[in-house]
């Protein structure tokens, strides 16, 4: 993993993104947030197991369903697998050694 800080890559409402094996961020003080970089290393763990591309196939597919469900980009975003189990499992930092391969499809 390559922490790399630049404010100029991503969008206004994003602080954070992946894209393996680099987290990039806003801000530098992110780099002592852990609960931040546990929601990231999720989101590397997920990328590993579906071969990097195909992630990003299928977190691109899986919002545009959630788009048409819920009318709402937020709401979208929020809504799919990928960031339901980053969110809900970001302040267990223990998750990443016990989690399961796949462990993503629990929260379709």
């Amino acid at each position: 993993m390559f922490l790399i800080v630049n404010k100029y890559l991503l969008r206004k409402r994003f602080v954070g993104l992946t894209l393996w094996p680099f987290i990039i961020m806003k801000r530098a003080t992110l780099k002592n947030d852990v609960v931040f970089i546990n929601h990231e290393c999720i989101h590397l763990r997920q990328q590993v197991e579906l071969l990097i591309l195909p992630f990003f196939i299928w977190y691109t597919i899986e919002y545009g369903v959630r788009l048409v469900q819920y009318r709402d980009s937020y709401k979208a975003y929020s809504n799919i697998s990928f960031e339901r189990e980053a969110y809900q499992n970001e302040n267990n930092l223990d998750y990443l050694e016990k989690r399961s391969f796949w462990s993503f499809v629990k929260y379709l």
